[in-house]
């Protein structure tokens, strides 16, 4: 009862700040009065906290998957060490990564060596039965990979043998050597075993999909996590790229409503603020190869938030394109 309190009032309407130079000049409005939007950083970037220790993370995390598959290539290793350096200097912390990304953990390891470990890093991988190995052998692989020394969250990859790699996890946690437990799914699958799980067992984070145009969590697994407290990460935030790419290759105009009531610039403000303005959602994990595109991300957790009747108005506008 006192972690899903301390959560609950922990998410509070604090304010609102722009860092300049990341966003246009746009009218700087008020916060709306929504319930649960969190505090800016020093940043600029809005934050929601974690756990009932009132630690909190930055709303746009990222995302590997895809990306960041670039084997031992100089020039790519370069450029996706670029990626994650522009995303630590734009108030970044969380970044997501799994066995089953191919070289991506790999690929997190050169950027961290050659860039320096920053304090505000939030690593985040998974454990995956078919990597191989119990859960403390692959957490043991994935360090080295990562050049870290601790992960500050292991998550159980779309819920492949969950009770035995969770037993295991749950022990390291004990023992301090990981700092939270989470589960992911993704594409909507296994929803109603998430929901038992969640409802069962002490896990700290789940991960899914949830974005404008796939809601289906928002009836029982969002609210279920709030009673909880447990963080969520929302994936495919872009629907796998189809999402933003079909409303750009379209053409298709902003509303003028959604910079004036929300501070959006493009599509991926308005995508990107629609899902973290829930008050259940954690953080946004965007994937992407491209600085500017990071840029982009992570502006949008910057300025004012979509209201609750801004957010179904968002919904209504893209169900009728």
């Amino acid at each position: 009862m006192s972690n899903r309190l301390n959560r609950r009032q922990s998410l509070k309407l604090l304010g609102a700040a722009v860092t300049a130079g990341l966003l246009p000049s746009v009218p700087l409005l008020s916060w709306p009065a929504f319930a649960n939007l969190p505090k800016p950083d020093d940043s600029g970037i809005l934050q929601k906290p974690f756990d009932n220790t009132g630690k909190t993370l930055p709303v746009i995390g990222m995302g590997t998957w895809r990306t960041f598959n670039v084997g031992s290539d100089p020039k790519l290793l370069d450029a996706r060490a670029q990626v994650v350096k522009a995303f630590f200097e734009l108030g970044g912390g969380l970044i997501d990564s799994s066995p089953m990304y191919g070289s991506a953990p790999d690929v997190m390891g050169y950027a961290l060596q050659k860039l320096g470990q920053p304090d505000s890093l939030f690593s985040a991988e998974k454990v995956w039965s078919p990597a191989g190995g119990s859960a403390q052998e692959q957490v043991a692989e994935l360090k080295s990979r990562w050049q870290v020394d601790r992960f500050n969250l292991v998550q159980i990859h779309n819920l492949t043998d969950w009770r035995e790699h969770l037993a295991a996890l749950q022990q390291m946690k004990a023992e301090g050597k990981i700092g939270h437990i989470g589960i992911t799914t993704s594409h909507g699958r296994r929803h109603q075993e998430l929901e038992q799980i969640m409802t069962a067992h002490d896990i700290d984070f789940i991960q899914l999909t949830y974005n404008i145009t796939h809601r289906e969590v928002e009836q029982r697994l969002l609210p279920l996590a709030q009673e909880k407290g447990i963080a969520v990460i929302a994936n495919r935030p872009y629907d796998g790229g189809s999402l933003i790419k079909g409303l750009q290759r379209r053409n298709q105009p902003l509303p003028e409503w959604a910079t004036t009531e929300c501070g959006c610039r493009n599509w991926a403000d308005f995508l990107l603020k629609f899902i973290v303005s829930h008050p259940a959602i954690t953080c946004a994990i965007p994937a992407t190869t491209q600085v500017v595109h990071m840029q982009e991300n992570m502006a949008a957790g910057h300025g004012p938030m979509p209201t609750a009747e801004g957010r179904q108005r968002m919904q209504r506008y893209v169900a009728a394109l």
